[in-house]
């Protein structure tokens, strides 16, 4: 805890100052272009690998960067009501799902209930993707466990874009030209990101 007080205090001596102007404008305000659903990973930082300043981004994080289909509920939605909010009360223009390798939410995928019952509240988050790994298994040219890893992640990023379609107010502006939807997947020990590329049907690296 004594390495986040000291960041506090450095934040604020040093990276607040050189941006103080943005942040009184930020005070009570934001008009983020776009909403950013990544996971809860501790090496996935959206602004940093986006070099985008604070204001620009309206952040999700969730374990294996999971979007619920949309349906109307009484329980409390957490994902759910901030993809409502930016889409809604912030009307951004783009949405980006961001999956990234060594996912361990993906890889729990995989796994059988057996071996997650331990994390109950997990397994049942996952089920949203449960159609991923029978996706995997067609497109799978071997039996690399390397192979498994990135067409689980990649598959999932895609199967998340396809439950934001479900969203009617997100459908709406989709199909009218005013909501972009993106999906990428982010390689931690390269810094590469790969953008899917809906036309050719593959992930292509952003250059």
């Amino acid at each position: 805890m004594e390495k986040l007080f000291t960041g506090i205090m450095q934040f604020r001596r040093e990276d607040f100052e050189s941006h103080r102007e943005l942040f009184q404008e930020l005070g009570r305000q934001q008009k983020p272009h776009t909403l950013f659903i990544g996971c809860s990973d501790s090496r996935v930082v959206p602004n940093l690998i986006t070099r985008t300043h604070p204001g620009e981004l309206f952040i999700v994080r969730n374990v294996a960067n999971i979007v619920p289909p949309y349906r109307k509920t009484e329980e409390y939605v957490a994902t759910t009501s901030a993809i409502e909010y930016a889409v809604q009360a912030l009307e951004v223009d783009s949405i980006v799902v961001c999956g990234h390798s060594n996912c361990g939410g993906c890889a729990a995928l995989n796994k059988s209930p057996e071996e997650l019952s331990h994390l109950p509240h997990v397994r049942k988050w996952l089920e949203v993707s449960k159609e991923v790994p029978g996706r995997v298994d067609r497109l799978m040219t071997g039996d690399s466990p390397e192979e498994r890893e990135w067409l689980t992640e990649q598959i999932n990023v895609l199967v998340q874009m396809k439950n934001l379609l479900t969203y009617p107010y997100i459908r709406e502006k989709y199909d009218a030209g005013k909501l972009n939807i993106y999906g990428w997947h982010y390689l931690i020990e390269t810094g590469e990101i790969f953008n899917f590329n809906d036309e050719k049907g593959v992930f292509e690296p952003v250059a």
